[in-house]
C-alpha cells in the first residue's frame, strides 16, 4: 500500500514495541499467549493511538493552509488531549467542543485529560449536552472563527474518517513487518472499538497486507449491530481511498458489546479488574474508558475459551492512562 500519495507528518519516531505478557498469560493459566502492541508509548502529551491518525489529519490541515484546528470528544477525551498536544508542536490554534455524555460529569477543575487541556493552553473549550450534533457544533465554531479572520480545519471526533484511519492501516503494516522480522505468529488481534477509526483501519490494513489476521473490537459505547455497521462503512471508505483491489468482507468486522456496562465512560467491575491486573502483572497502565474495557473483554474471551488453547493473541493498547487520574475514587473504594 502506498501512503506517500497523502500528506503526512512525521510524529512517529519508530515502531511501538510488541511485548509478550508472560506474567498475565501465566496468571490466566497459559490458555493463550497474550501479546500487547504498545501504542500507549506513542509520542504526544501522555501518548495514545490518536497520534497515528493525526499524522495524516493535521498534515491535510496544513496543506490546506489552516491555522486553527477544531475537534470534539467526551469530557475526558484522549483524542482532544493529543490533538491539543500536536497543535502545540505545529503552532496551530486549538478549539475543543466537549460533549457531556454523562450529565454532570464536566467540571472545569477536573483532573485527568481535562486538566491537561488547560495545561496545553487550548484556545477555547465549549461544553455541549450529550447527544448534540457535534459536527454542527464544530461548524458553528468554524464560522465564528472565520469571521475573525482565522482559517479553521475540522478534525472529526477520534480523527475517525478515511484520512485518520490511514494511520491504522499503516499500523497494520507496521505490525506485520515486526511479526515477519521476529518470526512471530499472531492468530488474533483485539482492539478497542469506539469512534471506529482504529478498528476500521486495522481491518482494512490486515486485508490490504494479505495478512488476514482476524480483528475483534470491544465496544466502549454502542450496541454490536450499530458499531459493526459504522466500522464496516469506514473500513470500506478507507480501502477505497487507498484504492485497494479487494473490498472489505462484512464478516471481517466483529464487535462485542457486553463489556460496555451501564454506558460510555461509566466504570464496570470487569474494567477495574482488568486495569488492576495489567498494572500488577505487567506494569502497564490502562485507561478506564477505552483500553480498560477492551482489556476486560480480552480477559473474558480468554477465560471463556473463545480462543483455541495455545493461540497467540495481540491486544492493541490504545493508551489513555492520563484519564486514570480522573477516576481515582473508582480504584480506591475497595481499599
Amino acid at each position: 500500500m502506498n501512503f506517500t500519495r497523502y500528506p503526512r507528518r512525521a510524529y512517529l519516531e519508530e515502531a511501538t514495541p510488541i511485548e509478550f505478557m508472560e506474567n498475565l498469560s501465566t496468571f490466566l493459566g497459559m490458555e493463550v499467549n497474550l501479546f500487547v502492541k504498545r501504542d500507549d508509548l506513542l509520542p504526544g502529551a501522555g501518548g495514545g493511538n490518536k497520534t497515528r491518525k493525526l499524522e495524516f489529519c493535521l498534515a491535510d490541515a496544513l496543506e490546506q493552509g489552516a491555522d486553527t484546528i477544531i475537534t470534539c470528544g467526551a469530557v475526558q477525551s484522549n483524542h482532544c488531549r493529543l490533538t491539543a498536544s500536536w497543535c502545540c508542536k505545529e503552532n496551530l490554534d486549538c478549539h475543543l467542543i466537549l460533549e457531556e455524555r454523562v450529565k454532570g460529569t464536566y467540571h472545569p477543575e477536573n483532573n485527568g485529560n481535562n486538566f491537561l487541556f488547560h495545561l496545553l493552553d487550548v484556545n477555547s473549550i465549549s461544553v455541549v449536552p450529550g447527544g448534540s450534533d457535534m459536527m454542527a457544533e464544530m461548524r458553528k465554531k468554524g464560522d465564528e472563527l472565520k469571521s475573525h479572520g482565522k482559517k479553521p480545519y475540522i478534525v472529526p471526533g477520534g480523527a475517525s474518517n478515511p484520512i485518520g484511519a490511514l494511520g491504522y492501516v499503516a499500523c497494520a503494516e507496521e505490525i506485520m513487518n515486526q511479526l515477519n522480522a521476529g518470526h512471530q505468529d499472531i492468530d488474533h488481534i483485539v482492539v478497542p472499538s469506539g469512534s471506529a477509526g482504529t478498528h476500521a483501519g486495522m481491518v482494512a490494513g490486515m486485508i490490504g497486507t494479505n495478512a488476514n489476521i482476524p480483528v475483534s473490537g470491544i465496544n466502549v459505547s454502542r450496541p454490536k449491530d450499530v458499531q459493526e455497521g459504522i466500522v464496516y462503512n469506514l473500513a470500506e471508505e478507507t480501502a477505497q481511498k487507498l484504492e485497494m483491489k479487494m473490498s472489505i468482507p462484512r464478516e471481517a468486522v466483529v464487535c462485542y458489546d457486553q463489556y460496555v456496562g451501564p454506558g460510555y465512560s461509566l466504570p464496570t467491575d470487569s474494567m477495574v479488574e482488568a486495569v488492576r491486573l495489567f498494572a500488577k502483572h505487567e506494569a502497564i497502565l490502562l485507561d478506564p474508558v477505552y483500553s480498560g474495557k477492551a482489556a476486560a473483554g480480552l480477559l473474558d474471551l480468554v477465560r471463556s475459551g473463545h480462543f483455541p488453547r495455545g493461540s497467540n493473541v495481540l491486544f492493541l493498547h490504545t493508551g489513555g492512562s492520563p484519564a486514570l487520574y480522573a477516576y481515582m475514587p473508582t480504584f480506591r473504594k475497595d481499599n
